[in-house]
């Protein structure tokens, strides 16, 4: 199968483009780029994954189809400025609450998109993606990124290279892309801890039920109250994977730099644009990351997204590669992953045609997958596998 029939296969083509024109089929170059990484993941640590259904999957799951300058999930879009194109992200309550502040009016606009669309159009993207990043709304100038690839330091002593079989790992992730590796690593045999607070989880479990189990079946679910229990768990981790920050880890005592590691500990951080300077307190989502990286699909020349939030689940299987790759040559390193980025690396990928004449049909849903644990069900467990941990180094 050709890399263009397999885009369409996997039901991406039907998910870009613009919903009263054909599939695009011109990011096929995404999909094999992604099958070489799964690949290479498949090599170094046994798992078998499908690539097309992880690009995919959330979609199916979701019934979800490609929607133009509006993104597949409906929560971001692509707006057109005096200069250039920009995508705004208004998943969150707090990001509708502060419309009026972003678009200067007294009152909250009766038709948002609307308001935004227009007062976007006579003001350039510059203006209009920093008003919207000091007031916390995920937002990207289209094409902002630069491609990069994992960036490494050393944090603490290495460990023999080790399998990934039994090795412990704090997943302190939500959303999709960090979720995503830390499921891979369950797959692979390493024990995954889930954690969440009581009082604010994982926000895809008030969702999609079948998307949240997707991410989380394999893993033990640990739930807490004090940030000292989270210290306790990181400082027996072998690997530990976060997406909130810099700023919010190092505000609660918990960045990498602030817990004394085990030998050979992994931590992969995985941020929207990057973790230094102002960028690394820039919000971002996986379809406004896309936007951000220049990984859009075309429309008698105008960009419309790509898939669904596709920079989350390339930044998961990214992840998931270079924890891998970390432990496999003994650890002891902070990895930094900008989903940004990593879109920027796969728009940089040569474009195809965007028409052809393979089938383009919707996702397939996947599975099978068992249901999550509930939201600290694994509590007792956790702790007591802990004491055992520290008793065997004693």
């Amino acid at each position: 199968m050709d890399a263009v029939t397999d885009w369409g296969a996997s039901g991406l083509a039907y998910l870009t483009g613009h919903p009263l024109g054909p599939p695009d089929f011109s990011r096929a170059a995404v999909l094999a780029e992604a099958r070489r990484v799964v690949g290479d993941i498949r090599s170094r640590a046994g798992v078998e994954l499908d690539a097309g259904a992880i690009l995919a999957g959330r979609a199916a799951l979701l019934g979800l189809s490609r929607g133009g300058d509006v993104s597949a999930g409906g929560a971001t879009r692509l707006l057109a400025s005096r200069d250039g194109y920009c995508a705004i992200t208004l998943s969150r309550p707090d990001d509708v609450d502060a419309l009026p502040a972003l678009l200067e009016t007294a009152e909250q606009p009766a038709a948002p998109w609307m308001a935004l669309a227009e007062w976007a159009l006579r003001r350039n993207v510059d203006e209009i993606v920093g008003r919207a990043r000091l007031l916390g709304i995920p937002a990207a100038v289209l094409a902002e990124s630069r491609s990069a690839g994992p960036v490494l330091r050393r944090t603490g002593p290495q460990a023999p290279p080790r399998s990934l079989t039994g090795l412990l790992v704090a997943d302190l992730s939500s959303m999709w892309a960090g979720p995503l590796a830390g499921a891979i690593l369950a797959q692979a045999g390493a024990v995954v801890v889930k954690v969440e607070t009581a009082t604010r989880p994982d926000g895809t479990r008030s969702g999609s039920e079948a998307f949240f189990d997707w991410m989380n079946a394999r893993k033990r679910s640990l739930a807490v109250d004090e940030i000292g229990s989270v210290r306790t768990l990181l400082a027996a981790a072998d690997v530990v994977i976060t997406s909130s920050r810099p700023s919010a880890l190092a505000d609660r005592g918990i960045a990498p730099d602030d817990v004394a590691a085990q030998p050979g500990r992994v931590w992969l951080r995985i941020t929207g644009h990057g973790a230094d300077g102002d960028q690394a307190n820039w919000v971002a989502f996986g379809d406004d990351a896309a936007v951000a990286g220049g990984l859009v699909g075309s429309h008698f020349g105008a960009p419309v997204f790509c898939a669904d939030a596709i920079a989350d689940p390339l930044t998961g299987l990214e992840g998931a590669l270079a924890i891998v790759d970390s432990v496999n040559r003994g650890g002891g390193e902070l990895i930094d992953l900008s989903m940004s980025a990593v879109a920027a690396r796969y728009a940089a990928l040569p474009l195809g045609p965007a028409s052809a004449t393979c089938p383009a049909p919707p996702p397939r849903a996947p599975g099978p997958y068992e249901p999550a644990p509930r939201l600290g069900a694994d509590n007792a467990w956790v702790w007591k596998t802990l004491r055992e941990r520290n008793c065997a180094a004693c």
